[in-house]
This record gives structure tokens, C-alpha cells and sequence, in this order.
């Protein structure tokens, strides 16, 4: 079962985002471990992995797991748009040994709560007995995952451990709070509500570029903490999101390049200016 502090971590890609930089996961991992986090998801929203191929993501994946050895617990996000593409994710990060699997909702097409059940079910029956876990980000998919969908799936689905709730504000969060169900908080600035209010831990994106100070805020929960996380976020946010943690990755000499997979773009040379004078005056 999951537990603390996880970043929802980038993906090093070199050579303009088309390939996966298998050079940099170690390096990468050794900072989130040293920064005090508990673990890693990995593919996720910062991560790209709706961008990669599938033979990319099942690669990716076992990086992340052989560079954690141990020391960090690494859950892949397996989401993708068929539910025959996240079934076959699902059963390969149980197989090299992750220690749990994480699912969004497929984007594009809303699906029904009949569609929502059965594309969990089968991600979930598909890693058991592996922790599963549901992604609730409506923003990014376009459809909420009803509650009454999860309580179907917990009778269904006996490895369901809880979910990742990326959810704004604090009354779109709550009602993804179900009792008997771990969930993680993914808005920084909902990290101490959501503790206080039951959650378990917290899936950062801001973590894959700032581990401590999210780590410490989940360690020690206050409305101040919560609050600074969620200015720090939000200055982020102003940027392209994945190449500007990277950029502050490489501003503490961790070696990821800032490359993204198209789609997304890099930043311009005033952006990566901004970006640095900010984080020069976080001290």
C-alpha cells in the first residue's frame, strides 16, 4: 500500500522529446530519495505517458523500478485510451515488480458509469492482487468518475486501495473521501485540508521538482505550508508545465533535459530567464 509523499515525476526524454533518456531515471530517483519522498508515481499527468507508445511506457516503468531498489515505492500510471492498451500496462507493472498501478479515465469520450466500471474493473483484475488505484482528475479527462462507481468497484475489485484525487476545489475533493479507501491528494494546496479531513499522502507534481518542501508539508501539515506549496505551484503552472520541472531539476543539478514529447512544447528563452530568477530567489 502506498503511503507519504509521492512526486508525480517527469520523464527524462532527450533528443527533442522522440526518445527516452534511459541515462537519467538513476540520477533522478537518487534525488527524490535524498529529498526525503516516499515514493514515485510514475507516467503520469507530469510524466507524459498518454504521449509515449505503449513499448515506451512499459520501459519507462521498469526504470523507474529498477532505479528505486527499494528505497522508494513506485506506483505506474497505466491510463490510456482503450481499455485493452491500460490492461496490458496494468499487467506488466505488476509483473517487473511495481508496487501498485494507478488508472485515470480514459480522456476524450465521456464515459457512462456503466463504461466507467467495467475500464476499472478490468485495469484492476488485470494487476490483482497489486494496490489499484483510481485517478479522479475531470479537468484533464472531461468527465467526473462518480462516487457510486467506486463503491461498485470495491465490491468487484478486491485489490481496490484507494485513489488519487486531483480534484478543485475542496468540495469537488471531498466527496472522493469514502471511508476504507486511501486517498492521495494531488492539489498542493489541498494537501493539509485534505490530510485533516482523512486523506493519507499526497501525489505532487510540484514534488518531481521540489521534493523536500513537499515532503515536509505532508510530514507537518499547516494551512501556511499547504498555502506556500500552492503559490509555488501556481507560479509553475504559468509556464509549460513538464518542460519548466525539468528545467528546475536541471537547475539543481539533476540531469534531465527539458525535453517533452510533442504536443508539448519547451520553453523560450524568456520563460527559461524567468524561471531561473525565480528559483534563484527561493534561497
Amino acid at each position: 500500500m502506498l503511503k507519504g509523499a509521492l512526486a508525480a515525476s517527469v520523464t527524462p526524454l532527450a533528443d527533442g522529446g522522440e526518445v527516452v533518456d534511459e541515462a537519467a531515471f538513476g540520477p533522478l530517483v537518487d534525488f527524490f530519495a535524498h529529498a526525503g519522498l516516499d515514493g514515485i508515481l510514475a507516467l503520469g499527468t507530469a510524466g507524459e505517458g498518454i504521449l509515449l507508445a505503449e513499448a515506451e511506457r512499459r520501459r519507462v516503468a521498469q526504470l523507474f523500478v529498477e532505479a528505486a531498489r527499494e528505497r522508494l515505492q513506485i506506483a505506474v500510471h497505466c491510463g490510456a485510451q482503450t481499455t485493452a492498451e491500460t490492461v496490458t500496462l496494468a499487467a506488466h507493472a505488476a509483473e517487473i515488480g511495481a508496487d501498485a498501478v494507478v488508472v485515470i479515465g480514459p480522456p476524450y469520450f465521456k464515459l457512462d458509469e456503466q463504461a466507467q466500471h467495467a475500464h476499472f474493473l478490468a485495469a484492476a483484475t488485470a494487476c490483482g492482487p497489486l494496490p489499484f488505484y483510481v485517478y479522479e482528475f475531470a479537468s484533464t479527462t472531461g468527465y467526473a468518475i462518480a462516487p457510486a462507481v467506486i463503491e461498485r468497484l470495491r465490491e468487484d475489485a478486491t485489490n481496490l486501495a484507494g485513489l488519487k484525487v486531483s480534484d478543485m476545489p475542496f468540495d469537488a475533493f471531498r466527496r472522493y473521501l469514502l471511508p476504507g479507501l486511501d486517498v492521495f491528494v494531488g492539489p498542493e494546496a489541498l494537501i493539509a485540508e485534505g490530510l485533516a479531513n482523512g486523506a493519507v499522502g499526497a501525489v505532487s507534481a510540484l514534488a518531481s521538482a521540489l521534493p523536500a518542501e513537499v515532503a515536509a508539508v505532508v510530514r507537518a501539515p499547516t494551512p501556511e505550508g499547504a498555502e506556500r506549496l500552492g503559490d509555488l505551484r501556481a507560479f509553475v503552472e504559468r509556464f509549460p508545465r513538464q518542460a519548466a520541472l525539468k528545467r528546475l531539476l536541471a537547475l539543481q543539478n539533476v540531469p534531465v533535459a527539458e525535453d517533452v514529447r510533442a504536443p508539448l512544447r519547451g520553453l523560450i528563452p524568456a520563460e527559461r530567464a524567468e524561471l531561473d530568477a525565480w528559483y534563484a530567489g527561493l534561497g
